[in-house]
């Protein structure tokens, strides 16, 4: 844990409804993977919804449906538990063996869009910005969000723009380990800075507005996608 973060919850006090100050138990119970997961997902919510200052162990718990002391059992203290929780959306991310395959850039990216998906997106966002507050103080939960929020969805955006360049869809000069990080960080931007949602509509402005014409895509293939 890094050492500014650690020593911030070491020297606080007590918030309302915590207990920071609970023994350690014994160890040697099983753990519980679905337990875990529960608190970890109960986490990430609470984060996003009240960011990482204003959470509290006990609100985890009480999301969760689980007793502090099962809590404190598994992590020492919030930094701990958030930077598991981060880790942890990790394991939901997409198949990068069954993304669409629509034939054309523009309609792969717009596939990846779906209700549920800019959903998550949007959620994932809403954590990093819930962790705001401590992202230049830890380096660790930095790499952290990038890790879980922002480089998966690049990889994906990767993996669909390799597609266009094998298909000469778009230009053979196109950066593209630049170009797949577009999209996930000027969402970024939006939740971190402009702290407004990103929704199918801004996406879209920004695929046909900054991210195609960056590609070097033609005319031609965008008229076809389009149809």
């Amino acid at each position: 844990m890094d050492r500014l973060i650690a020593k911030d919850l070491d020297n606080a006090p007590a918030r309302h409804g915590e207990a920071p100050g609970l023994p350690k138990p014994a160890r040697g119970r099983k753990r519980d993977p679905a337990r875990d997961a529960a608190i970890l997902d109960a986490a990430i919510n609470v984060l996003a919804e009240s960011g990482y200052d204003g959470m509290t162990m006990d609100m985890v718990a009480s999301r969760a449906g689980a007793g502090k002391a099962t809590v404190y059992r598994r992590w020492n203290s919030k930094a701990e538990l958030i930077v598991d929780a981060v880790a942890h959306l990790k394991h939901s991310q997409v198949d990068l063996h069954s993304l669409p395959d629509t034939g054309s850039l523009r309609g792969d990216l717009l596939a990846m869009l779906k209700p549920q998906s800019a959903e998550e997106g949007e959620r994932k966002m809403r954590v990093m910005a819930g962790l705001a507050s401590v992202l230049l103080r830890s380096p660790q939960l930095a790499e952290a969000g990038h890790a879980a929020i922002v480089e998966p969805w690049a990889m994906v955006n990767r993996v669909l723009m390799q597609r266009a360049l094998e298909r000469g869809e778009i230009s053979a000069n196109a950066d593209v380990d630049a170009a797949c990080q577009v999209l996930p960080c000027m969402a970024a931007y939006r939740a971190l800075v402009q702290r407004k949602p990103f929704d199918l509509h801004f996406l879209t402005a920004m695929i046909d507005g900054v991210l195609l014409p960056a590609l070097g895509e033609s005319k031609s293939a965008r008229d076809e996608a389009e149809q």
